[in-house]
């Protein structure tokens, strides 16, 4: 038989447990699971992944990490040593670049655009669309997948092997607006020869080593995540 006190604890125990139900709900097996910071992905790096970019060539124009200290500040005489003239109106272009994008290295950028350079030129001659559609503009990605569609349409193969890049100079940097852009001047080894369909040699030689000469323009968004630069224009240089 309850007394009157165990009829209390009984009371004062319900009503707790009713207080606690009411604030923390009842589970209902949909509750999302607990947070896992570790779980999260990078969006951009995710992005960039599901969209087959992970054989882009960056040409960068800033360090995947900023330094860890300030080092001491060069020499506006040194600043673009080996790169431009003291003065010159090339140097007055990449100081403007350097102060919007504060990362800014011209030979961590000439390395990326040599690079960019030789695949280019390769999957151009291969048919190979892939690559381009990352490095290219849209104007010079439809110029470029024309040709190949040409050639395509009349059965002919271009083979070109690299032999050397010569020369990889910076010739024009300006920013226009929120656009970093940089010309290139690359002189280059190759042996470059057109087939036809039935494997006979219509243009070049395939033991003969030319020299060419192109003149490339690359820009870039520095307000932009994205560290890849765009090739924009092309020309045959001198």
């Amino acid at each position: 038989m309850f007394d009157i006190y165990t009829i209390v604890f009984l009371a004062v125990a319900v009503f707790i447990f009713l207080r606690l139900r009411s604030v923390l709900g009842q589970r209902t097996g949909r509750e999302r699971p607990p947070y896992d910071p570790f779980s999260a992905r990078d969006p951009v790096r995710g992005a960039a992944k599901e969209a087959g970019k992970e054989n882009v060539v960056a040409l960068p124009g800033r360090p995947a990490e900023p330094a860890p200290h300030v080092t001491q500040p060069v020499a506006a005489a040194d600043r673009w040593k080996g790169v431009a003239e003291p003065g010159s109106a090339l140097a007055a272009g990449l100081d403007a670049i350097a102060a919007a994008d504060h990362g800014f290295d011209a030979m961590h950028f000439l390395a990326g655009a040599r690079a960019a350079y030789e695949m280019v030129v390769t999957a151009f001659a291969e048919g190979d669309r892939r690559p381009l559609k990352n490095l290219l503009s849209r104007d010079v990605l439809e110029g470029f997948e024309a040709a190949i569609t040409e050639r395509e349409r009349r059965g002919e193969k271009a083979e070109t092997r690299f032999v050397s890049i010569d020369t990889a100079e910076i010739v024009g940097a300006e920013l226009r607006g929120r656009s970093t852009q940089i010309t290139v001047r690359f002189v280059s080894k190759l042996i470059s020869v057109t087939r036809d369909a039935s494997g006979a040699v219509i243009d070049g030689n395939p033991e003969k080593v030319t020299e060419v000469t192109d003149v490339w323009t690359f820009a870039r968004d520095v307000t932009s995540r994205d560290p890849n630069w765009k090739l924009i224009a092309t020309e045959a240089g001198q």
